[in-house]
C-alpha cells in the first residue's frame, strides 16, 4: 500500500490546514461525481483514507511510528479500510457545509440521494480453510424494509404525493443576496418537502408517511478466496431501504478470520513446525503435516539439521484476484526426550560411542545458530 503523505503529496511535517488543502485540491478531482475514469473511485477512496489518518493526531502518530500496520494492530483501534460511503461522508463532512454539496460542484444534488437508506456494516468469521477455497454465507439482516402495504410510498391506499408547492416540484430554493461584491445565489433543498420535490398529503396508517418498516431479509454473500481480516466486501444496495422508496443503501461485509494456532501467515504463505526425533533427523522418514487443503505428506531427507525450512510450493493460501497460490514452510525442530529408560541410556551411550564429528563452525547450520542466538 502506498505512503499516505505520498498519496496526498505534502510533507511528513504538513500542517493540518495543509493536509486538508492538499486533500480538497484531489478529491475535487477525482470525486465520482465529476470524474467518471474507472479508477477515480479508487482514488477518492485512497485519498480520503490518507486524510482521515493524518488528521487525527493519535492515528498520524500510530502511523508515523509503526506504519499501516500499526493502524490494524497496536493503538489502531480497530481501524478498516474506508468504503466509497466512508469516503463521500469524510468529503462531505469537511467540505459540504457550505450550501451543500451542490453548491461545490456548480450544481444540485439528486433528491433521490437524500433519501437514500442507511449503509449496513455486518463482521463474517471465517475459518483458514475457508480462507483457502473460499466461502458462501447467507447473512440475516433486521433492518428499514419497504412497506408492504404502500409499496414504499407513504401514500395511504388511492392516493399519491403530490408536487411541493414551495418548489414546484425542484425539490430545491435559491436565495439571492447583494453585497458590495454583487450578487450572489445560494442553493439549499427546500424546507417544505425537505428536498424531495413533492409531499405526501395522506400518509399510510401502516407507516406513517415513511414508506418504511422495520423487517427482516437474507442476502447471500460469495467471499473470494485468499482474503484476510483487512479485506471487506462492499454490496451495493443491499442495506436499509430508503425513506418512499428512496435508494437502498449498501451492505458492507467486514472479514474477520479466525486465529489457526497450527498456522503463522504472511500474505499468501504459511509457516508450520514440525518435532522430529533424533532418529527421524538421522534416518530421514516421510511424515504428514497439516495445511488449509488437509494433510499434506513431507519428505524429511537423512541428516536434517533442527530449524531447516522445508518449503511446500504451492501448499499455501491462494493470492486474493491473482493466480497461484503461496507456499507453506514447515521448519523442522529436533526434540529431545526428557525421561529415559534404562534401555535407552544404554542404546544413546551406545550410539555416542559411534557418533561422527559435529558440523564445522563455518558450516550454514551453526551460522544459522548463531544468527538466531544473536552471537
Amino acid at each position: 500500500m502506498r505512503d499516505y503523505y505520498e498519496i496526498l503529496g505534502v510533507d511528513r511535517d504538513a500542517s493540518v490546514d495543509e493536509l486538508k488543502r492538499a486533500y480538497r485540491k484531489q478529491a475535487m478531482q477525482f470525486h465520482p461525481d465529476r470524474n467518471e475514469s474507472h479508477d477515480a473511485e479508487e482514488q477518492f477512496k485512497e485519498l480520503s483514507e490518507a486524510y482521515e489518518v493524518l488528521k487525527d493526531p493519535q492515528k498520524r502518530a500510530t502511523y508515523d511510528r509503526y506504519g499501516h500496520a500499526g493502524l490494524s494492530g497496536r493503538g489502531g483501534q480497530g481501524f478498516s479500510h474506508i468504503d466509497l460511503s466512508d469516503a463521500l461522508n469524510i468529503f462531505m463532512r469537511d467540505f459540504g457545509g457550505l450550501g451543500g454539496f451542490e453548491s461545490i460542484f456548480g450544481g444540485r444534488g439528486s433528491p433521490t440521494e437524500l433519501r437514500r437508506g442507511q449503509d449496513i456494516r455486518v463482521a463474517v468469521k471465517l475459518t483458514l480453510s475457508e480462507v483457502a477455497t473460499g466461502a458462501k454465507r447467507t447473512i440475516k439482516l433486521r433492518t428499514a424494509v419497504a412497506c408492504e402495504t404502500c409499496g414504499g410510498t407513504g401514500c395511504s391506499t388511492g392516493s399519491r404525493p403530490v408536487p411541493c408547492s414551495t418548489c414546484a416540484g425542484a425539490g430545491e430554493v435559491r436565495r439571492a443576496t447583494r453585497s458590495v461584491f454583487g450578487q450572489f445565489v445560494s442553493v439549499g433543498p427546500c424546507p417544505t418537502c425537505a428536498g424531495e420535490g413533492s409531499i405526501v398529503e395522506s400518509p399510510c396508517e401502516v407507516c406513517r408517511g415513511d414508506g418504511r418498516n422495520k423487517g427482516e431479509r437474507s442476502v447471500k454473500v460469495e467471499i473470494p478466496a485468499g482474503v484476510s481480516s483487512s479485506n471487506y466486501i462492499t454490496l451495493r444496495g443491499q442495506g436499509a431501504a430508503g425513506p418512499r422508496n428512496g435508494p437502498q443503501g449498501d451492505l458492507i461485509v467486514m472479514i474477520e478470520v479466525t486465529d489457526d494456532d497450527r498456522f503463522e501467515r504472511h500474505g499468501e504463505d504459511l509457516y508450520t513446525d514440525v518435532p522430529v526425533s533424533f532418529a527421524q533427523a538421522a534416518l530421514g522418514e516421510k511424515t504428514m503435516v497439516p495445511s488449509p487443503w488437509g494433510d499434506e505428506a513431507l519428505v524429511i531427507p537423512p541428516g536434517i539439521q533442527s530449524g531447516t525450512v522445508i518449503r511446500l510450493k504451492g501448499k499455501g493460501l491462494p493470492r486474493l484476484g491473482k493466480s497461484g497460490n503461496g507456499d507453506l514452510n514447515v521448519r523442522v525442530h529436533v526434540w529431545t526426550p526428557e525421561h529415559l529408560s534404562d534401555h535407552q541410556k544404554e542404546l544413546f551411550r551406545e550410539l555416542a560411542r559411534h557418533e561422527g564429528e559435529p558440523p564445522k563452525q563455518g558450516g550454514g547450520f551453526w551460522n544459522k545458530l548463531k544468527e538466531a542466538l544473536g552471537a
